[in-house]
């Protein structure tokens, strides 16, 4: 499965800049999957506007893989999307599949992403501590074989690796690689990723697209203009595939519209700026930033239990929880920042999602 086999009007959209949450994982009591909750989670995310969904991926919780809950998860998700007519009626959908593990593993389940539907695989390269970069290279050119990739630099404090500029720019001349998710918290390892999709001469192909839940509207906005062979060349991160965007998406998805405006227009007024740094504000309590994001995915749990659309904020895991003081943090973040936060549709909505 080759990107330029995509339908035109989905791989538009991608190459246009999508909002893409990273899709959690709704569990009962007894950490089985709650499947009228997840399938409800999944109608709230096409509601509220969004160009795609990602599933199976961190915020997904990679331990699916462990109990036997990948394909179920990814089948659900993506049945769902396609059966679900939004609020507004049907728009092209990018979906993407989380991919993981070492070569065998990945090239598994990139096959199974692909016989489901899913358009490209977020590939997740974790499993390689201490790997040289050709080695990584290598594994992901098999991977690509099978579909195509989008690039996933994760960020160091959830397991993430440090990429080069090199290993960027020899990834991004993979024939099969289509997007890169940057998400390594870090301006610097931020700006490697870039310039080495530019020293492949890749810009045109491979779309970036932001993964910095602390610096989301500044990437959005910002023109990179870096000099290859002694001329300016201009490249801009088009969308986003977010795990904060996994709640409190439909405001999500209004913001991220006036960037795509403000950005489309070159007109960037300080409003969008104070956005920043308020988005970045109501990350912090819900990753819980404060303990080395040890409660990232409980965070987000506890905004959808608020809201109705969880039960609890169960993980796999089940020393996976909410951080001492964390919950304090969201009460502070949505009292603060009502603007953010999208209860009100949440509560119009609920009773159609869990039809």
């Amino acid at each position: 499965m080759h990107w330029s086999s995509l339908p035109d009007d989905t791989l538009a959209a991608l190459r246009a800049g999508s909002m893409i949450p990273a899709h959690l994982l709704a569990l009962n009591a007894d950490r089985t999957l709650d499947t009228d909750r997840q399938q409800a989670l999944t109608r709230y995310y096409l509601d509220a506007g969004v160009g795609g969904l990602a599933v199976g991926v961190h915020s997904t919780q990679f331990v699916i893989r462990e109990t036997g809950l990948y394909r179920p998860v990814l089948e659900l998700a993506i049945r769902t999307a396609r059966d679900w007519t939004p609020l507004g009626g049907r728009r092209p959908l990018f979906m993407v599949a989380g991919l993981a593990g070492k070569t065998e593993q990945a090239v598994t389940e990139a096959r199974t992403a692909r016989d489901l539907g899913y358009h490209a695989g977020l590939l997740s390269l974790a499993a390689f501590p201490g790997a040289g970069e050709s080695e990584l290279i290598a594994h992901c050119q098999a991977v690509a074989d099978v579909m195509p990739l989008m690039g996933f630099y994760l960020q160091p404090a959830v397991g993430g690796l440090f990429l080069s500029q090199s290993f960027w720019q020899r990834f991004s001349s993979i024939d099969n690689v289509l997007a890169i998710k940057m998400a390594p918290f870090n301006r610097y390892r931020t700006q490697d990723v870039i310039r080495g999709v530019l020293a492949a001469r890749a810009e045109d192909r491979v779309t970036l697209y932001t993964g910095n839940d602390d610096h989301i509207v500044l990437d959005l906005l910002t023109p990179f203009t870096f000099m290859r062979e002694g001329q300016a060349v201009t490249i801009r991160i088009r969308g986003g595939l977010l795990g904060h965007w996994s709640v409190w998406t439909e405001r999500a998805a209004h913001v991220f519209r006036r960037i795509q405006e403000a950005a489309h227009a070159q007109r960037i007024d300080a409003a969008l700026l104070t956005l920043d740094a308020q988005i970045t504000d109501c990350n912090a309590a819900l990753f819980d930033v404060a303990h080395d994001f040890r409660g990232c995915i409980a965070g987000c749990h506890e905004i959808l239990r608020r809201q109705g659309l969880f039960k609890g904020i169960w993980c796999l895991d089940p020393r996976e929880g909410l951080s001492p003081g964390q919950a304090e943090a969201l009460t502070r973040v949505q009292n603060d920042y009502p603007h953010l936060v999208d209860d009100a549709f949440v509560a119009k909505n609920l009773g159609r999602w869990l039809e």
